[in-house]
């Protein structure tokens, strides 16, 4: 079986755009191994974040930083990931968190525009050289709140970032002429696709209208050249052990609960 592998043009797309959008990443049964993971036991459940919108819906984060041996762990260390983050961001990466996101059918709440270094810069990392992977676990449409970007927006750079309703997000006037500059892109995926987006790149989503969950895996990573100068509430940079293609169709096992970061505040990330 062939894995992904990101080519030369894939990489100057992602650098131009602020992100990859790759259909069939992970394959069907290898999401099957995650939902079948995340719903035997209460692991995910019983350490979720939830966070509200201005609405009332509720959004929510499981959030962990070390990467096991269960099928997330080995997701986020296998080489059609990593790989692929270090040729996007030009230097060896190592993780620096996972995250399960979930909104319900029907209740699922919003996420106001915003970048990921917005937050993460607090946690005292220099540079804006991280990015994320986001996998659909199951579809995300544009009726079950999908993500969407603003193509091209991390050229940017970091936005100052503030209250906004509930939620911590960009500053409304600099994102409203955002919008007038860079397309809108709704990122509809298929389970098992993947979308890389960098740090800076602005997203948000709508709340889930519809009668179908919409759950996600994103799997975060730093450069190695960038880890944390001061206390940090992510991980300094240690060499991932990365793993074969292959290995993640063989995980087997729940989502391990003393990796779960359960005192991680949703108002900072």
């Amino acid at each position: 079986m062939s894995y992904f592998n990101v080519t030369t043009e894939q990489v100057q797309r992602f650098r131009q755009d602020g992100y990859l959008y790759v259909p069939n990443l992970f394959s069907a049964a290898e999401m099957d191994l995650v939902i079948e993971a995340s719903t035997e036991g209460n692991v995910l459940e019983d350490n979720a974040l939830q966070r509200e919108d201005e609405t009332g819906k509720i959004s929510k984060l499981t959030v962990w930083n070390h990467p096991g041996d269960d099928i997330f762990g080995r997701i986020a260390r296998s080489h059609r990931v990593v790989n692929t983050m270090e040729s996007l961001l030009g230097d060896e990466v190592y993780h620096w968190h996972s995250k399960m996101m979930i909104k319900e059918p029907e209740v699922g709440g919003a996420w106001v525009w915003h970048q990921d270094y917005g937050y993460w810069y607090e946690y005292n990392v220099l540079f804006p050289d991280l990015a994320s992977c986001m996998i659909a676990v199951n579809p995300a449409t544009r009726e079950n709140g999908c993500l969407q970007t603003l193509k091209g927006s991390h050229k940017l750079g970091r936005i100052r970032p503030m209250k906004v309703g509930s939620q911590i997000g960009c500053d409304p006037e600099r994102v409203e002429q955002a919008e007038k500059h860079f397309e809108l892109v709704y990122c509809e995926m298929e389970p098992g696709s993947g979308l890389f987006f960098h740090c800076n790149t602005l997203h948000r989503s709508a709340a889930n209208e519809s009668s179908d969950p919409r759950w996600v895996l994103i799997c975060c990573y730093n450069t190695k050249h960038n880890s944390p100068f001061g206390e940090s509430r992510h991980p300094t940079y240690s060499p991932l052990d990365k793993i074969e293609d292959s290995a993640v169709a063989q995980a087997g096992g729940n989502l391990d609960g003393d990796r779960v970061y359960s005192n991680f505040r949703p108002s900072k990330d």
